[in-house]
């Protein structure tokens, strides 16, 4: 495992055939064939965005994109701001990301729209130092420089600022500064960094290869994320469709994952090139679960929005139910 998380899927195929023969694949399969047929998507083409190969390593395991009526191509990302940055700039179709990245990126594209809601866990997500710190607590922070990933609004901004919270401390009691994970990772593997917030993948494997976690996000993260539409890819009749049967074999690969665990685990560390004991970690508290955003989940995503308003970590409050586009699995 390199200091980064690779994204190189050349050796898919062969995994794929040895890894991948769960008998509950073909019937995916079978379903996912005979609702092709009814979606109008044909001659176009949708980008799938993703954050370190996550959801590519989960769609192919469970083969659920193979025979699509449409032609779609990934693009990958080692965050949210990056992502968000290309699905506004119009070069990608759908993003995945958790509840404060998504509001966050609203707030620069307010034609973004959530259509499909991942339930997952806060321990995806932790404060990290290293084995030796003599940091012990969160309360120990205070002085010290905390570096976020990846950007401002990030879930570990809001994990971070909850758990000061908890151990009687103020955002104002540390030094905050943002880096991209990947060099978060290498900088602190190198112990250039003193403490980082992040999240899975890097956290997993940051925590495989010995770092101390002094507070996940359990109880302070909702848990929850979400995918999101570009406003430009929902006005078009033809990528609407295609977007919503993409939703629905999601739906599917992450019950199939639910259901092969142990061959997802091994699948998803192969295609995404982490540690085994990582991946079966990661995978486990993964974001599997997925349905079309629902009126409980704009709710739930509402009370985030308008505490990371309070905690001045957006700069306007978000009307979630505004981004939300719930007639989505009517296309």
């Amino acid at each position: 495992m390199s200091a980064s998380v690779p994204t190189s899927f050349s050796a898919r195929r062969r995994v794929l055939r040895a890894l991948a023969a769960a008998p509950a694949v073909a019937a995916f399969s079978a379903s996912i064939a005979r609702d092709a047929q009814a979606v109008d998507a044909t001659s176009t083409t949708i980008v799938l965005g993703d954050q370190a190969g996550g959801t590519r390593a989960l769609a192919e395991a469970a083969k659920v994109l193979d025979s699509t009526p449409y032609a779609f191509r990934w693009a990958n990302f080692q965050g949210a701001a990056p992502l968000f940055e290309a699905q506004r700039a119009g070069a990608v179709d759908l993003a995945p990301a958790g509840d404060l990245p998504v509001l966050a990126a609203a707030v620069g594209d307010p034609t973004l729209k959530i259509v499909a809601t991942r339930v997952g866990s806060g321990a995806q997500l932790g404060i990290l130092v290293a084995q030796d710190s003599k940091i012990r607590t969160v309360a120990d922070l205070k002085g010290r420089t905390v570096f976020i990933s990846s950007a401002r609004g990030s879930i570990s901004q809001f994990q971070l600022y909850g758990a000061l919270a908890e151990a009687g401390l103020s955002k104002d009691d540390v030094s905050v500064r943002f880096i991209l994970p990947v060099d978060a990772f290498a900088a602190f593997a190198s112990g250039s960094i003193e403490v980082w917030a992040t999240f899975d993948p890097y956290y997993g494997i940051a925590v495989q290869r010995g770092a101390r976690v002094l507070r996940d996000g359990t109880g302070i993260n909702s848990g929850l994320g979400f995918i999101t539409a570009s406003g430009a890819a929902l006005a078009d009749t033809r990528k609407r469709a295609a977007i919503a049967d993409v939703l629905l074999r999601y739906q599917r690969a992450g019950d199939w994952a639910v259901a092969n665990a142990d061959a997802y685990a091994q699948i998803y560390a192969t295609l995404t090139r982490s540690p085994l004991d990582a991946a079966k970690q990661i995978t486990k508290r993964a974001s599997l679960k997925q349905h079309f955003v629902s009126d409980a989940d704009i709710a739930a995503l509402q009370k985030v929005a308008d505490a990371a308003y309070r905690d001045a970590i957006l700069p306007r409050r978000i009307d979630v139910r505004a981004i939300s586009d719930t007639t989505i699995g009517n296309a």
